[in-house]
């Protein structure tokens, strides 16, 4: 059976591209602004910053378990009915988080935040790709698009930072409800209601609890490992938790006529090698970018709204890439572009390894430009190949395996840089204080104390330029597997035919 769409015309579907950019960033812009409030959190709840953890945690497990859910369930049963769903969700979760009383609370509320917010992407992505039915117009819509979601993270200490200033760590969420009304009214006036293939009509409940599980450890330990201890008895069990969980997903999945995830996505060799050079980028931007703020508001004596300022020209770059980078589909091969915008990025983070605290802000806004053009030349790129290498009626499936992989790779950058950063920071105090002395015969108490704070900065800012060096690495190894990406029928036609309106005669 064909694709389920009520068509849409000219004008009215660039609205709908605003209306699901908008929702996205909306939703996205909550995952990083309680970063910056924590803090206040923390003294109004009179709780340590470990328990204090469990509030971004609560979030990051929820949105990453439900996402695969939420998309077989847009393509099954309506995308549009999802994603109202999810923004309501969304705008009552808010409120609720604004009126916290305490962390158990706040706990709780951030799990339904999650799970509302879990139900935009998947949707979003397969509403703008059956919107827009030219191939190069979706795939510049696509970049768009995804250029929000890396934008509200950038934007978030931003933001944050005057609104908590100002008032309190209670309006991040009160200034949700009427942006997410806004944002409420708008869909419902412009996305018109699209479904994949008719489906049976039994849910595959098993295979989702048994994926929802693996995920749940993973994402757990991947957030918490850090504090436990990664070979801790806690750390092993969800390493092991995971692995049966995702056994039985799979043997369950093989034997179902309507699984949660398609496994044979895994057969198409651009969806895997595109999900895997996302996966490399992912990790070493979100595992470096993560350090930025701590080492703005320690080493350099930021405010939370100078560090935000930081993200500015960030933020700029980002979009202005991703727009050239969606005019760049069906011009020239995706994968040289996604290789070049690897290649950029690695530039980018690979200058951060210079920055100490006499570092001016340039020294970090100019490194997170270029790191952030890199990113969004190559985004339409991928987003693109994800839609166009499954069919129409699986969009939502495919969508919400890109952004599994997105939350799972950025967990795993947090979680592996956190600790190569302390790992380092402790090798270089040895080595810095065996290499140090002291320039005085009798050093008082005061001396000693300067003396021994100079070792722990100096190893300290040497830790921070391992572990931009280290990511660098990595993402110059990942730019490599952009050329195990071959083209889908659909984006090489439309290179094909670039090439024949260039050379054709001018009538």
């Amino acid at each position: 059976m064909r694709e389920a769409i009520v068509s849409r015309n000219d004008s009215t579907r660039w609205f709908v591209l605003a209306t699901v950019i908008f929702g996205t960033f909306l939703g996205r812009l909550d995952q990083t602004v309680v970063n910056i409030a924590l803090p206040k959190i923390i003294n109004d709840f009179g709780i340590t910053v470990t328990s204090a953890a469990w509030i971004v945690t609560a979030y990051i497990l929820a949105n990453a378990v439900f996402v695969p859910i939420w998309g077989k369930l847009g393509d099954t049963v309506g995308r549009k009915k999802i994603y109202l769903i999810g923004f309501i969700g969304f705008i009552i979760a808010s409120g609720l988080c604004a009126f916290a009383w305490d962390l158990s609370s706040m706990v709780v509320f951030r799990v339904v935040q999650g799970f509302a917010v879990s139900a935009d992407y998947p949707t979003a992505m397969a509403i703008v790709a059956v919107t827009f039915t030219n191939a190069k117009e979706r795939a510049q819509a696509l970049g768009a698009w995804s250029a929000s979601f890396a934008v509200a993270s950038v934007f978030g200490p931003l933001i944050a930072g005057p609104l908590i200033d100002a008032f309190s760590w209670r309006s991040i969420f009160f200034m949700n409800i009427p942006l997410g009304i806004i944002g409420l009214v708008l869909a419902i006036v412009f996305i018109n209601e699209s479904v994949g293939e008719k489906r049976q009509t039994h849910f595959d409940w098993l295979g989702s609890s048994t994926l929802a599980t693996a995920l749940f450890m993973l994402t757990f330990v991947l957030d918490r490992g850090h504090t436990w201890g990664w070979l801790s008895g806690m750390s092993i069990a969800c390493y092991v938790g995971t692995i049966v969980f995702m056994g039985a997903f799979i043997a369950i999945e093989r034997r179902e006529s309507e699984p949660i995830i398609n496994l044979d996505f895994f057969k198409i060799t651009p969806f895997v090698f595109t999900l895997i050079n996302t996966s490399v980028v992912f990790m070493a931007m979100m595992g470096s970018v993560l350090l930025i703020p701590i080492f703005s508001e320690i080493f350099l004596g930021y405010s939370a709204t100078q560090t935000g300022f930081l993200f500015v020209p960030m933020a700029i770059s980002l979009m202005i890439a991703a727009t050239l980078g969606g005019r760049l589909v069906g011009k020239i091969e995706s994968r040289y572009v996604i290789f070049v915008g690897t290649i950029i990025a690695t530039l980018g983070i690979f200058s951060l390894t210079y920055i100490d605290p006499r570092s001016g802000p340039l020294a970090i806004m100019i490194p997170m430009s270029i790191l952030a053009g890199g990113l969004g030349l190559g985004m339409a790129q991928r987003t693109n190949i994800i839609a166009t290498s499954v069919s129409k009626n699986e969009i939502g499936e495919a969508s919400a395996i890109l952004a599994l992989v997105r939350n799972i790779a950025g967990a795993f950058g947090v979680a592996i840089f956190s600790t190569i950063l302390d790992s380092v920071i402790n090798k270089n105090i040895i080595n810095v204080a065996q290499s140090s002395i002291i320039n005085s015969a009798a050093a008082t108490a005061q001396e000693m104390h300067q003396f021994v704070g100079l070792i722990i900065l100096k190893a300290e800012v040497m830790g921070y330029s391992s572990v931009y060096f280290i990511a660098a690495i990595i993402m110059l190894v990942g730019s490599f597997t952009a050329f195990f990406i071959k083209i889908p029928n659909e984006i090489a036609h439309m290179h094909v035919e670039n090439k024949r309106t260039k050379i054709s005669p001018t009538k």
